[in-house]
């Protein structure tokens, strides 16, 4: 028997089921970048080379882009609690599959189950929230589901480093089978199915051209960097693939009498604007954990743990700033709160593009704090002010291609930092080398570190480590620049935004 979605009955009720989808979206939240930290030990473990080893990430994130606008169609045709619970139970098995791999072939192949049954925890567990809750609760419930999305990511290096290096990189995968068990225990407890609707057929080619398109992408956005971008003929035969099919997708979409993705979906202001919102978080949230682990154990020489532990505070802003926001809606305009974030982000980068390798760690951890604050401050008004005016029936895929959009712009933005970093790394080093020569009077001095000499090839190579260190720094504080613009430049989509309808307080009594 199906019931239709609506607010849960009970507090008791609402908390049970919000535990429970929070389990699972901080469990897919984590792997996200949990396994990062462990890619070292897992090449050495399996005989891989750099380009091999990546697979392991590429083939999830693949994986999941394609599958995510799936999400939707799933939830209607099967029931989203069928759904959750065979995403649920299929993600834990293929990530204990991965924490037994014994190749490179097997590891590639479970992180792809990993990522076809993760794709759809997260829209799930949004929708379910906002189906749980009752519309003066939805900055509430999207404060408790914006913990799991953005602290999860944040501290995944952290958990991924302990692992590692306390027990084995086998631990960050064997980590998701607790999280997994009680989520799916919780979900066929308390979760209530949905209604089913059989008779809406599968738009299998618009799936197809969409699905090939973002896996085409996706594939040159990952492997663009090794293979020195659109000199390389399969970066420009990806491009172009993604380009056109995604092309055929459109006029598919606007011209199909059932589209896999309805176009009503895209009808709604604050939905759109909503997208591009969260495309641009995507790119400041995990472009900047992309940078800074390196910074940290490269440049500045700190060990994986000591990495983790000083990066953990942005996720304590994120869980701060979504405490203080779960209390502000309703009662301050979302499209402020927002503003404030778009702020708080803007002065954590700037100060940011301040670093050394000298800096200290309070900077480091203050700095993101007040990212973390930011950030926090941003996603949980925009989660709840892009749906306030979606239609119910739409939320399963709104929240799909909220968490697609939001996935993209990860994916673009650590393509764009990392490619920089090369290049300036490159062109300052040029530039550095060009000035700095023995025969400048500086490096005469007697303060000038011994090993600097230049008549032995051991103080060639250490003084071309120094300038390559200094290259590399200054092309970290170009990215963190180009970061602080791209979250100054969404501000002007805040005038776009409009104010959701108050929603009529829900009675109170038992």
């Amino acid at each position: 028997m199906t019931t239709r979605p609506g607010p849960a009955d009970t507090a008791l009720s609402r908390g049970l089921i919000t535990v429970s989808v929070m389990l699972a979206t901080i469990m897919q939240a984590l792997d996200t970048t949990i396994a990062n930290v462990a890619l070292p030990n897992m090449q050495g473990s399996m005989s891989a080379t750099q380009d091999q080893i990546s697979w392991v990430l590429t083939s999830y994130i693949v994986a999941a882009a394609i599958m995510t606008p799936l999400t939707g169609y799933l939830a209607l045709r099967f029931g989203r609690k069928r759904l959750f619970l065979g995403a649920v139970a299929g993600f834990t098995v293929a990530s204990m599959l991965c924490g037994a791999a014994q190749s490179l072939p097997q590891m590639v192949l479970f992180r792809l189950l990993q990522g076809v049954f993760g794709a759809s925890l997260v829209p799930l567990s949004q929708a379910v929230l906002l189906d749980t809750y009752p519309r003066e609760q939805h900055g509430s419930a999207m404060a408790m589901w914006g913990v799991g999305v953005m602290v999860g990511p944040i501290l995944g290096p952290t958990l991924g480093g302990y692992l590692t290096e306390v027990y084995s990189w086998r631990w960050v995968f064997y980590i998701n089978l607790p999280f997994g068990i009680l989520a799916l225990l919780g979900i066929l407890a308390f979760l209530p199915e949905t209604e089913r609707d059989r008779g809406r057929p599968f738009d299998i080619f618009g799936f197809a051209l969409l699905g090939l398109s973002i896996g085409a992408f996706q594939m040159m956005l990952d492997r663009g960097e090794s293979q020195d971008w659109f000199s390389s003929p399969e970066i420009v035969g990806e491009g172009v693939l993604a380009a056109l099919l995604m092309y055929m997708f459109l006029v598919h979409m606007f011209t199909a009498n059932h589209p896999f993705i309805e176009p009503g979906l895209f009808m709604d202001r604050n939905f759109v604007i909503g997208l591009l919102f969260i495309f641009i978080i995507g790119v400041i949230l995990l472009a900047t954990l992309a940078l800074m682990p390196p910074f940290l154990q490269y440049l500045m020489g700190f060990p994986v743990i000591t990495t983790g532990l000083v990066l953990a505070p942005r996720g304590v802003g994120t869980m701060v700033a979504m405490v203080v926001i779960g209390r502000l809606m309703g009662k301050l305009d979302t499209r402020i709160m927002i503003f404030v974030g778009l702020a708080l982000t803007a002065v954590s980068l700037w100060e940011m593009t301040g670093f050394n390798t000298n800096i200290g760690v309070w900077a480091i951890m203050r700095t993101g704090i007040t990212q973390g604050l930011g950030l926090g401050f941003i996603f949980v008004p925009l989660s709840t002010i892009t749906f306030a005016t979606l239609a119910p029936h739409y939320r399963n895929e709104g929240a799909a291609m909220f968490s697609l959009m939001r996935n993209i712009g990860s994916s673009i933005g650590i393509s764009i930092v990392v490619t920089l970093l090369a290049q300036g790394t490159q062109a300052n080093h040029a530039v550095l080398a060009a000035d700095a020569t023995w025969f400048d009077p500086m490096l005469q001095a007697p303060w000038m570190p011994p090993i600097w000499n230049p008549g032995t090839t051991a103080g060639t190579v250490a003084f071309n480590g120094e300038i390559t260190r200094q290259a590399a720094t200054i092309a970290y504080l170009a990215d963190f620049h180009l970061m602080m613009w791209v979250t100054l430049l969404a501000v002007p989509l805040l005038f776009l935004l409009r104010s959701p309808p108050r929603a009529i307080p829900a009675s109170t009594s038992c």
